[in-house]
């Protein structure tokens, strides 16, 4: 893997076609608001991930970078709440695969089809994740191919559509300037779809050389920016904020901007189909990623020894690809004995999992100034600028964002002061259960760990 191929794996993982309508939701000053993230965020994010991922290269990624800096106990926790979201996170991606399969090829498909859709492509990615890595990564690449192709679509097709017949919102400075009254429950979504560019660092081994990553890393975030702002443009261009569905968004939005002609209706399913196929790459990237994280912690008898199986031929992790499918499944059809549609069940999924997934990074960025101060003489090839002070300050800043991010994922009505119990009840029992099963494991894990050593001794 070279810049090109790190960056592709990146742009896999970072860009979700599946979210973008989520972000559209908060309407035209999601703008605003994804111009001030990356300006705020996504800068300091990106030089302490080439920091840490140069300084510290390891299959184990961002569980590495925790051991050193604050111990086994907490790494462990980053590395279960790491690996166990993609298993409570690809039913919300697959949930809205069958949603938007039904919108486009099957309009009478029933949910209980749409599950089964789901558990069949759950399964799919595993058994792609359990080959070669040579296979995994044309697969993000296609997939990176693939969303920028969908995006540039939505883009240009937005641009024409206003064009034509005029913009579907109004798109004026101040409308576009950053609002709390517009949309705050999918602010998160906006965080959200901006995290993984520490994922490909799992990946150093195949990489031609680590030193490759602040490039590609920038690359990628570069692009990944001026995909997502083109992308909503082209929906917000084409569809009333109001009529942005969660699943349907991008169905509906091809839908205005390709016509019901007998050529229309061919470039929506055709370009509907590219996109499904971008949510299966997806997935592919996160769990090659996520699982090999959980490999290196379990082989460290900090995670239970069953997630650390390795498959002899094509050196794999197919233990924590295994257990990843087998959550996954059972997360699907759990939530969809509760769902009454499919907007409902992918918004719950995603924002349960989504919490479970950031929860991470507020381990993650405090390392770098824990490192920074308990290993100043390590060399690192990439040293992001400025004195401690610096570090600090955007060490800071990153875990603010991160932290009201799960806050608002759980309690999306915090700003009228109330709380849809409805809602966050389930969402949070989820988070506390997860959170709960992984400190037993943990200790397990580590007890069974120090009694083992203790007898070698």
């Amino acid at each position: 893997m070279g810049v090109g191929s790190i960056a592709l794996f990146s742009l896999c993982a970072v860009i979700v076609v599946d979210t973008l309508t989520a972000s559209a939701s908060i309407g035209v000053s999601s703008i605003g608001w994804w111009l001030l993230t990356f300006v705020v965020f996504v800068i300091p994010y990106g030089l302490i991930t080439s920091e840490l991922s140069t300084t510290y290269p390891g299959e184990g990624g961002i569980y590495d970078w925790v051991l050193k800096a604050f111990g086994s106990r907490w790494a462990a926790r980053t590395t279960w709440y790491y690996w166990i979201n993609v298993g409570l996170w690809m039913p919300a991606v697959y949930i809205m695969f069958a949603g938007m399969f039904a919108e486009l090829f099957a309009p009478d498909l029933s949910l209980m089809w749409q599950i089964v859709i789901c558990i069949v492509l759950t399964w799919l990615t595993v058994w792609i994740c359990n080959l070669s890595a040579d296979v995994g990564v044309w697969v993000t690449n296609i997939g990176a191919a693939l969303k920028i192709l969908v995006i540039c679509v939505l883009g240009v097709g937005g641009f024409w559509y206003a064009m034509n017949n005029g913009m579907a919102n109004e798109f004026t400075l101040s409308a576009m300037m950053p609002s709390l009254d517009t949309g705050l429950a999918f602010l998160p979504a906006l965080v959200f779809n901006l995290m993984g560019f520490e994922l490909v660092a799992t990946m150093y081994r195949e990489m031609k050389d680590v030193r490759d990553m602040p490039k590609a890393v920038f690359l990628a975030a570069g692009l990944t920016a001026a995909l997502y702002i083109f992308g909503t443009l082209g929906i917000l261009m084409a569809l009333p904020v109001e009529q942005v569905g969660l699943v349907a968004g991008i169905t509906d939005t091809l839908k205005t901007l390709f016509g019901d002609s007998a050529m229309g209706q061919f470039m929506v399913k055709l370009v509907g189909a590219l996109a499904l196929l971008t949510f299966v790459g997806n997935m592919v990237t996160w769990t090659m990623g996520s699982s090999r994280a959980a490999a290196e912690a379990a082989n460290e008898g900090e995670l239970p020894r069953s997630l650390g199986k390795i498959s002899e031929r094509y050196h794999t992790p197919v233990g924590a690809n295994t257990v990843t499918g087998i959550v996954s499944t059972i997360v699907i059809v759990i939530y969809a004995l509760f769902a009454g549609n499919a907007d409902d069940l992918f918004w719950s999924v995603f924002a349960f999992s989504s919490c479970i997934f950031l929860l991470p990074y507020l381990m993650m960025f405090p390392a770098h100034v824990k490192l920074r101060l308990i290993d100043p003489d390590q060399e690192r090839p990439f040293k992001v600028g400025g004195g401690l002070k610096m570090q600090w300050f955007y060490t800071i800043v990153c875990f603010l964002v991160i932290l009201q991010a799960v806050v608002l994922f759980i309690f999306p009505e915090l700003a009228d002061l109330a709380v849809d119990w409805s809602y966050t009840g389930p969402v949070l029992a989820g988070v506390i259960v997860t959170i709960a099963i992984g400190e037993v494991l943990a200790s397990r894990a580590i007890a069974s760990n120090q009694n083992t050593a203790a007898q070698a001794q």
